[in-house]
């Protein structure tokens, strides 16, 4: 299918967009993590394994971003992502 040819009918995987979306926020939570002087992984295992969003720094509105996501999801990303991976 050409790309450019906006009279064909384009698949849409709701369960690719909501990955990315997951991706997205995880990637930018650990930046602003990264630039508040924070390890992301020590953050973010911590905001995973308690809930507690105290975690998560609110620079950049990281805090609020990264409860849009039910931790469950960030797991089975980060699950996807590491066994993807090899």
């Amino acid at each position: 299918m050409d790309k450019n040819d906006l009279t064909q009918t384009m698949p849409y995987n709701a369960e690719e967009v909501h990955q990315e979306t997951v991706r997205k926020i995880i990637e930018d939570v650990t930046l602003a993590l990264n630039e508040r002087g924070y390890n992301a992984v020590n953050q973010l295992a911590g905001y995973l394994i308690t809930n507690d969003p105290a975690y998560i720094s609110s620079h950049k509105g990281a805090r609020s971003t990264i409860q849009q996501l039910e931790r469950f999801e960030i797991i089975e990303e980060l699950v996807r992502y590491y066994l993807n991976k090899e």
